[in-house]
Order: structure tokens, then sequence, then C-alpha cells
């Protein structure tokens, strides 16, 4: 059965980092376009980050840039954000979801197989 596992959510300080990963079983990364999305309590879902299927290309989203980084490591079939200087605003629920692209850079729009989430907590 194929899926998209994320982990290293919880409870930070502000200020504080975490790393968020996001592995696979069932299926290879390599020809997939990887993307963070979040969602917030009472808001829509946000695209965080993306990174394109050599890792060659990355996005982000204003919010994060400086703060973020995205990397992958494709013989472990796993997508990382680094998460540094949270801040607040950052708390919600961190998805990774997939889409097969081998273009060199990637789009935060047009994913189609998602994980189950982990939740991110930045308060004091």
């Amino acid at each position: 059965q194929s899926q998209l596992v994320e982990s290293g959510g919880g409870l930070v300080q502000p200020g504080g980092s975490l790393r968020l990963s996001c592995a696979s079983s069932g299926f290879a990364l390599d020809d997939y376009a990887i993307g963070w999305f979040r969602q917030a309590p009472g808001k829509e879902r946000e695209g965080v980050s993306c990174i394109s299927a050599t890792g060659g290309g990355t996005n982000y989203t204003d919010s994060v840039k400086g703060r973020f980084t995205i990397s992958r490591d494709n013989a472990k079939n796993t997508v990382y954000l680094q998460m540094s200087s949270l801040k607040p605003e950052d708390t919600g629920v961190y998805y990774c979801a997939v889409k097969w692209s081998i273009q060199p850079m990637c789009r935060m729009s047009g994913y189609d197989y998602w994980g189950q989430g982990t939740q991110v907590t930045v308060s004091s």
C-alpha cells in the first residue's frame, strides 16, 4: 500500500527549531516533486515549500524564506523540512504531498497525493 507519512512535529517555543520528515512507502519519490503545506486553525491550507524531483529547484512562501529549508534524500525516499526561528504563526498541521513531475522547478499547486499531517505548535 502506497503512503506518505509525516513525522517530527511537536511543541516548541518561539525561536526554536524542528525538522519534519516525509517518508514514502510503496513507491519511490525519484520522479516526484514534493510539497509541504500547512493549515492553521480556522484558516485555509497554504503552500509552505516545494522541491523538484532532482532537488535542484526549491520554492518557499515569503513568510518562511530564510527560516525554513527543504531537502530530499531520494535514496531514503524521504523529504525534510528544517524549520528554524519558529514563530507562533507557524503553528498548524503540516502536510506533505507529491505530484509526478520532472520539471527542473517546482510549484506549490497541483499535488494529488497527501499524507495525514503532523501537528506543529509554537508557543511559550
